[in-house]
């Protein structure tokens, strides 16, 4: 029996319907990357107005250390509830990694819900998931409004191109969002370029929304995207910085490891029982930062959120840090971050480079090992042991340290190749996070 003939990709692409399709992929890339703004800019008003205004409000000086524990224990009942009796569970489980398949248009309510409580009110997670979500099903109703099959090629890339944009959005980068996406699609062989270009096209539109909100509506986005780190120049590593990061990059991912088995041991009894164990997370999340500010007088922030705002910030200061604190704040953070991930909604992404700039900044005091080139690696490393995705791992450390120039880079692929290879040794028998069955690749 004769099988039918696999469409040829390049042929589609020659096609005059294939610049049709870069725009609508344009216009996707623009709807994403402005509900990605309102999504991002709805956690940071959600943020400010509990943690700053209410307080004020009340009359407090300044934000009780304690100000968490009441906050998180709130933000529990809505997570659970979208977990528990809301289309698509409130998104996927950050403890499994990021998951890039394109969601379907009813699972948003419970993911935007799940994460603006959670991550608003201070969870210990990032943004970067819902946005995944958030922009695959804007490109999923995008082929509804075209009438066009979700499981066709058309409707796969416009679904795929949303979730461009929106990442796109994020770091302010296209370069991030391809890389980062494809790796973790698992994209390649002849379907590429068919997903490629279209999902390039739509995440130049959002990073160009990105850069033109500021300039066009006044409204700043340091707050809701990153950034590269203002770090001193480095020119080029040398023997020590190379034999530094292999030991620094092993330890990173010996802890993100214990890290994710604290997650996965949590997911469980969390499936079963989300309002009762949700509420036990925060609880706990709120204690662990309240300990961390009571010991160091430092803020109870830095245990709290993604750290996606508080990266420059901590990097920045990092030499005025006494080492016990530093290590007080890994361990706290990282307890906070590994309940989280197994228990709430959001992304394992901004956590784990905050904890490797930290881990970095530790090790900056070793001989001859400078800050710039061991937060670097400390951030690669930390990438690369929780979502296992090496390219996007050296793609993000470099970019975030790029306001030192590009010296770090060769210590960086150092670190992450070690981060990687000792996260896959110590953890053989788990599975490798992989594109579903209807991931762009296989169609």
């Amino acid at each position: 029996m004769t099988e039918p003939a696999t469409p040829d990709p390049l042929a589609a692409m020659r096609s005059p319907s294939f610049v049709g399709l870069l725009a609508i992929a344009a216009v996707v890339g623009v709807v994403a990357s402005v509900a990605a703004w309102v999504f991002l800019e709805a956690i940071h008003l959600i943020q400010q107005l509990a943690y700053h205004d209410l307080p004020d409000a009340l009359g407090f000086d300044a934000t009780p250390s304690w100000w968490s524990i009441p906050l998180l224990l709130i933000a529990a009942f809505p997570v659970a509830f979208a977990i528990a009796k809301l289309p698509g569970a409130g998104g996927h489980i950050p403890a499994r990694g990021l998951d890039p398949s394109p969601s379907s248009p009813d699972v948003l309510p419970g993911v935007l819900l799940a994460a603006l409580a959670g991550i608003g009110l201070g969870v210990v997670l990032g943004p970067e998931a819902p946005l995944l979500a958030l922009g695959g099903g804007l490109g999923a109703l995008a082929v509804r409004a075209l009438r066009r099959d979700p499981a066709s090629q058309v409707g796969t890339v416009l679904a795929v191109c949303g979730t461009f944009a929106a990442v796109s959005f994020l770091f302010g980068s296209p370069l991030i969002a391809a890389v980062l996406l494809i790796e973790a699609a698992g994209l390649g062989g002849a379907m590429l370029p068919l997903v490629l270009v279209p999902g390039l096209v739509a995440a130049a539109v959002g990073s160009l929304v990105s850069i033109g909100l500021g300039s066009w509506t006044g409204v700043s986005t340091a707050t809701i995207s990153i950034d590269p780190l203002e770090l001193e120049a480095f020119a080029r590593p040398d023997l020590a910085d190379f034999l530094w990061a292999i030991p620094l990059s092993a330890v990173i991912a010996l802890g993100v490891s214990v890290i994710l088995r604290i997650g996965r041991g949590v997911v469980p009894a969390a499936g079963r029982r989300p309002f009762v164990v949700l509420p036990v997370v925060g609880l706990a999340t709120g204690v662990l930062a309240l300990g961390f500010a009571e010991a160091t007088g430092r803020s109870a922030d830095h245990v709290l959120f993604s750290g996606q705002e508080a990266l420059d910030g901590l990097v920045s200061a990092g030499p005025d840090w006494a080492l016990w604190a530093l290590g007080l704040l890994l361990v706290c953070k990282g307890i906070a971050y590994g309940l989280a991930l197994g228990s709430f909604r959001g992304g394992p992404v901004f956590p784990a480079m905050f904890l490797g700039a930290a881990a970095g900044i530790v090790a900056a005091g070793l001989p001859g090992f400078d800050l710039t080139p061991a937060v670097a690696v400390g951030i690669g490393a930390a990438t690369a042991a929780v979502l296992r995705l090496p390219l996007s791992a050296v793609v993000l450390a470099t970019l975030l340290t790029s306001s030192a120039g590009l010296g770090a880079g060769p210590v960086v692929i150092i670190g992450v190749a070690t981060a990687y290879l000792v996260t896959l040794v110590i953890a053989p028998r788990e599975p490798e996070p992989a594109a579903p069955a209807t991931a762009p690749a296989r169609t």
